[in-house]
């Protein structure tokens, strides 16, 4: 009889051994390629976190230069002129800053702020807000005077009642209910 315990101890261990040690190499691999990916992953954000931040840069710089063009064709040392020159110093600065500076100095500069002066910064959130609300609504019109929207769908105008009656029935659509001329119901 054989002991089956100990027939190849040896065989085992080395068998044992080459487990580990290609357990371990596919580990160290694994945690180089997540390495890459995350590196890979961390650049990307980066680089597009610095193109916006050149994108916002170059429109406060627009905005700056034409509050100064505006100032410009203002009566020179009137009210609304030195308003306006100031407001585009100041944008000019804060665009330049926004080049300087690194996205992660950027929030702390305005969490800072915020603390600091929390009225002035809700303050100029909601004008921000209302600023962004009216350039959303104004870029979204089209065609507003021919056509009403509804729920993102267009519809044709509807036609004044004393209009209606000249048209054919397949230029506009039918209502629910029929009605007269006058409006009652049929």
């Amino acid at each position: 009889m054989t002991d089956t315990k100990n027939s190849n101890p040896a065989g085992a261990q080395d068998l044992n051994e080459k487990v580990k040690a290609t357990a371990a190499s596919a580990t160290d691999e694994a945690k180089a390629r997540a390495k890459d990916v995350a590196d890979t992953v961390a650049s990307d954000a980066a680089r597009y976190a610095d193109e916006a931040k050149g994108a916002a840069a170059s429109e406060v710089k627009g905005v700056a230069s034409a509050l100064r063009t505006a100032a410009d064709e203002l009566r020179s040392g009137s009210p609304q002129e030195r308003t306006f020159s100031q407001l585009a110093d100041g944008l000019a600065d804060a665009s330049d800053s926004m080049r300087d500076k690194d996205l992660g100095e950027m929030v702390g500069a305005v969490s800072d702020f915020a603390k600091r002066n929390p009225f002035v910064f809700l303050g100029g959130a909601a004008l921000v807000g209302f600023a962004a609300t009216r350039f959303a609504k104004a870029s979204n019109t089209g065609a507003r005077g021919e056509r009403y929207a509804y729920e993102g769908r267009e519809m044709e105008r509807p036609v004044p009642a004393e209009r209606a009656h000249n048209l054919d029935s397949g230029d506009v659509a039918s209502p629910a209910v029929n009605t007269t001329p006058k409006g009652s119901t049929v």
